[in-house]
């Protein structure tokens, strides 16, 4: 991969296993990734199904996926960002479980590439609002942003 896109971060998570099952902290208070607590949701994704592009302006998003896998894609499309035009690929979810830091004004998509749903929990800096919302869409196969979801077989 690239360089990461300015201030984009990746903290790799630990799961804790015993013979009852498995602990695994998402975010912590103490932790450099925490700036404020806006809400927690879990959003789902079919398999082989893209939900993105989108942005927020204020909003920084906490993603981790819980279950199955899921191809995180991230653009900066920030003017007067040190790393304006580049794209950045994670696979995260089951098989690599991390905390992945999203940036306002970072355009993110994912695309669920399990054989089943595929679950993110996003823990954003903002609370959703319903009557003005911090979300602005890019359709994801428009060609506005130069990245191909297909995948990459070989």
């Amino acid at each position: 991969m690239k360089r990461l896109i300015e201030g984009v971060k990746v903290r790799q998570l630990k799961v804790i296993p015993d013979e009852r099952g498995y602990l695994m902290e998402m975010l912590r208070s103490d932790w450099e990734e925490f700036q404020k607590f806006g809400q927690v949701y879990v959003t789902a994704v079919y398999p082989g199904v893209v939900k993105g592009w989108h942005y927020h302006k204020k909003q920084t998003d906490h993603f981790v996926c819980i279950k199955g896998m899921a191809k995180v894609v991230l653009y900066d499309g920030r003017e007067g960002s040190p790393t304006y035009g580049e794209i950045n690929e994670f696979f995260i979810g089951e098989l690599n479980p991390v905390l992945l830091t999203i940036p306002p004004g970072v355009i993110h998509g994912f695309k669920g590439i399990s054989t089943e749903m595929t679950l993110i929990v996003n823990i954003p800096t903002e609370l959703y609002n319903y009557d003005n919302p911090d979300e602005y869409r890019i359709p994801p196969h428009s060609g506005e942003i130069p990245y191909d979801w297909a995948r990459k077989d070989g």
